[in-house]
């Protein structure tokens, strides 16, 4: 069974240290950044060496499209999901986007991309922005849910995010504690549509590192009344939970990177992600030990469904796909 903690390297290819951290079993995921990314060959080759080590990890990356796009050189550098929305065809070319970036992803040899974005644009946020599918929830959910069925039938789990929704708060939580100030019926009847609407489709969601002070005074993802009371319970989502990354501004409110971790499994989610920082990543890794946590059954469910070969881009759909995203100017 797959531990509760996801890390990440430095590099692109694994050290003598990555490998020891890697064996240990509360380590249950690793996700790749650009700087662990040359080409496709690079990035299967280092995701067989990940696997040599621990055949059960959950290998992720984030390729949402836009800027938010790790796998570059030899890769289709999809739209940001914003540019979607004006065209005429969009469900069909949101479907073709989320079928393209899955297939990519699998071929390499992962298993997820965290995508895609349900936060609706309020022209408030940065850090969102053309990341999310539209500002309207239902078409919102009409994109989304069309991009969500082209990654299932790559063969790739999606994860939603960030609940309950991080379009409205200004500040970047990688840099800062964003704080949305609206009381629940507001959130509930407008960010949280596209969770509610999809919660049976979504395989798994990632709370915001945002603080809903008229809800609870911890952000979503350290929340108990989040992500138990509304997510599982009032959603009824029984998918996976993955914490955002522990080590961004906005999750420094619980204290070092042990205590957080212990936070946010603590409140509901299944695996915690401590990234960019290796002292907090071992520190993390120490409370888990120290707990003994069981880790979560839910987790194997996000594992890759299909084998995608790196000659994906002779299958007839492929083509297709792609062919009919540069036909919309979504890509070169």
């Amino acid at each position: 069974m797959q531990g509760s903690l996801m890390l990440d390297i430095a590099g692109t290819w694994l050290t003598a240290e990555d490998r020891h951290l890697l064996r240990q079993p509360q380590v249950g995921g690793l996700i790749l950044f650009a700087r662990n990314i040359e080409d496709p060959l690079q990035v299967q080759q280092l995701c067989r060496s990940i696997r040599a080590v621990r055949p059960d990890l959950l290998l992720a990356v984030d390729q949402e499209g836009g800027r938010v796009q790790r796998l570059r050189q030899g890769f289709v550098r999809l739209p940001a999901m914003r540019g979607l929305a004006v065209c005429a065809d969009a469900p069909a070319l949101a479907r073709a986007c989320g079928w393209v970036m899955a297939t990519e992803v699998l071929a390499v040899g992962l298993d997820i991309s965290f995508a895609p974005v349900l936060d609706l644009d309020h022209q408030r946020s940065a850090v969102i922005g053309a990341r999310s599918f539209e500002a309207d929830p239902g078409r919102a959910i009409e994109l989304i849910g069309a991009f969500v069925d082209g990654m299932h039938e790559a063969g790739m789990a999606c994860t939603g995010k960030h609940f309950p929704g991080h379009g409205w708060a200004e500040a970047d939580s990688h840099v800062a504690i964003p704080v949305d100030e609206r009381d629940l019926a507001t959130i509930r009847n407008h960010d949280m549509l596209p969770f509610q609407a999809l919660s049976s489709k979504l395989d798994a969601v990632m709370p915001a590192h945002v603080i809903y002070p008229q809800v609870d005074d911890q952000p979503a993802g350290f929340s108990r009344r989040w992500l138990q009371d509304i997510l599982r319970g009032e959603l009824g989502f029984d998918g996976v939970i993955f914490s955002d990354d522990l080590s961004m501004a906005g999750a420094h409110v619980a204290g070092d990177a042990a205590s957080r971790i212990e936070a946010a499994l603590d409140a509901g989610c299944d695996m915690g992600l401590v990234c960019n920082d290796r002292a907090a990543a071992e520190l993390a890794l120490v409370a888990l030990q120290r707990r003994s946590v069981q880790a979560s059954a839910r987790l194997a469910r996000m594992r890759r469904r299909s084998s995608v070969s790196l000659d994906y881009k002779q299958d007839p759909r492929w083509l297709d796909a792609v062919g009919a995203l540069r036909a919309a100017d979504l890509i070169d």
